[in-house]
């Protein structure tokens, strides 16, 4: 039995996936071909991305760091010994995993690639994500979330409209889109008393 490895460059704040390969070994120049293929397609400016990474030897590598340096992104790793460091990485993994088509066994490489490209274009564009209130990552993405949600938000007054007594609580609204998402949030620092005073 022959193993292969997933790559995958996830945006954690619309969970789109903007690149993946599927290879039969973890390499330096495979994650630095796909990062610079990624940048590129997604028009990457330099100093626009930090590109938070698990501490694997390809990831970690200098050919990938020179990569980085030379696209002006900020790279980041997980805490060491902590492996599910990247929540968002982790549930989009168990999405794939636990999608009912997924197999015990692929029979080769080529029938992996297969089913991840099926995967990946129902996960960016038809899969309606509980942290993105119900929208698609592609919907995020691609700046389409706030035209949706007054969409739902001008369809959900129509029916509370037609029928307000379906409506105990109050007029019903489209889920909020989070305004902004971490992966180890920064602890505020609270500021120092002042020297002979109290606040």
């Amino acid at each position: 039995m022959r193993h292969s490895y997933l790559y995958v460059i996830l945006d954690v704040f619309s969970r789109y996936v903007t690149g993946w390969m599927v290879a039969y070994r973890e390499s330096a120049e495979l994650a630095k071909r796909l990062i610079e293929e990624s940048c590129n397609k997604q028009h990457i400016q330099p100093g626009q991305l930090t590109l938070h990474a698990d501490r694997g030897t390809s990831m970690s590598s200098k050919p990938v760091a020179f990569l980085l340096a030379d696209l002006g992104v900020t790279k980041t790793h997980s805490r060491p010994h902590v492996s599910n460091d990247n929540p968002y990485s982790e549930s989009q993994f168990r999405t794939l995993k636990y999608r009912p088509e997924f197999p015990g066994r692929f029979g080769c490489i080529q029938d992996s690639r297969a089913f991840c490209q099926g995967f990946f274009g129902w996960y960016n564009g038809e899969h309606r994500h509980s942290g993105l209130g119900l929208l698609t990552p592609a919907m995020v993405h691609y700046g389409q979330a706030e035209r949706v949600r007054q969409q739902r938000q001008a369809v959900l007054d129509v029916a509370y409209q037609l029928h307000p007594e379906r409506f105990v609580r109050s007029a019903p609204q489209p889920p909020i889109l989070p305004s902004e998402v971490w992966i180890n949030k920064p602890v505020a620092i609270p500021e120092p008393l002042p020297v002979g005073g109290s606040r």
